[in-house]
């Protein structure tokens, strides 16, 4: 499934034919969205329609994961309510989630600096164990020694950049940091501005959880650098408290990793998609600037 654009005319047939108890509520257009294409439905629902290949298969997972979780999180998410399954108006699966009020951070960052003791607080209680059966990733939660090979190719990004090599440091001292030793834990894989909302400045809820994963606490523990206002890391390490050094430098080496992804998708769109983020290039060069004012 190529990338598309779906009217809200088959959102409210599938409404009728589906859950017809919500059909008539007013259905409006959310800007945004890769994978999954949105839309507000009432005051307090949003209805995702997978719209990559992808798509179906992230929706499914947090359709069947996300629920329980989200109960002990202690920030807003958007919890599927509802399930729209297959049909011949629509080939795939689809969701009805709560919305979760806000502006995404790649339009309005976060300012204030108590977002760091908020933000330390959900991680906290998302990084629990996971079982056995949970969803792993191979870009995600992983040692960044696998990653290593491709590393060459993302620096590219910022070849003209004037810290590029201090950048590279950071990672190469990552990458040669000791693995994580602990069980695999609940991830949210993607913390990156446009998946969190932001209110009076301050992190107000995490949302898109596609990206799901068990795995090293590291890679969300990045969300230090590539979320919170200069200043604000020390703040957040002393709140979440179960960091050691092995896992912060880790945590740095995968922010500078989610900073030149963030620059190149703001200037060229994500690989088989069409279109860049203008708002992620800025994001990513501000990551990369507060990793490397960390010592």
């Amino acid at each position: 499934m190529g990338e598309l654009r779906f009217e809200q005319e088959l959102v409210r047939a599938l409404l009728r034919e589906q859950h017809p108890d919500l059909a008539d509520l007013e259905l409006r257009d959310v800007d945004g969205g890769w994978d999954n294409q949105q839309w507000r439905l009432g005051d307090d629902l949003a209805v995702r329609l997978p719209r990559t290949g992808q798509a179906p298969e992230l929706l499914r997972k947090e359709q069947a994961w996300l629920p329980a979780l989200a109960g002990r999180l202690p920030l807003p998410t958007p919890v599927p309510v509802r399930v729209g399954e297959p049909s011949s108006l629509f080939e795939h699966t689809w969701t009805i989630m709560s919305w979760v009020e806000g502006e995404p951070a790649d339009r309005a960052p976060i300012t204030a600096i108590d977002a760091a003791e908020v933000l330390a607080d959900f991680l906290k209680a998302l990084h629990h164990p996971a079982p056995a059966d949970a969803p792993t990733s191979p870009t995600r939660g992983i040692p960044l020694a696998d990653l290593a090979p491709e590393a060459d190719a993302w620096f590219e990004v910022i070849a003209d950049h004037p810290d590029v090599d201090a950048a590279r440091a950071v990672w190469e001292k990552a990458v040669a940091a000791p693995a994580w030793q602990g069980p695999p834990l609940w991830l949210h894989g993607d913390l990156h501005p446009a998946n969190v909302v932001v209110q009076d400045g301050s992190l107000a809820g995490v949302v898109d959880f596609g990206d799901m994963c068990a795995g090293d606490p590291a890679t969300d523990l990045s969300a230090a650098w590539i979320l919170l206002p200069t200043g604000a890391t020390t703040r957040f390490f002393d709140t979440y408290e179960h960091a050691d050094e092995a896992t912060t430098t880790r945590a740095r080496g995968w922010a500078v990793m989610r900073a030149l992804t963030l620059v190149f998708v703001g200037r060229n769109g994500r690989l088989g998609l069409p279109g860049g983020k203008p708002s992620w290039e800025p994001a990513g060069h501000a990551t990369l600037d507060r990793v490397l004012a960390t010592t």
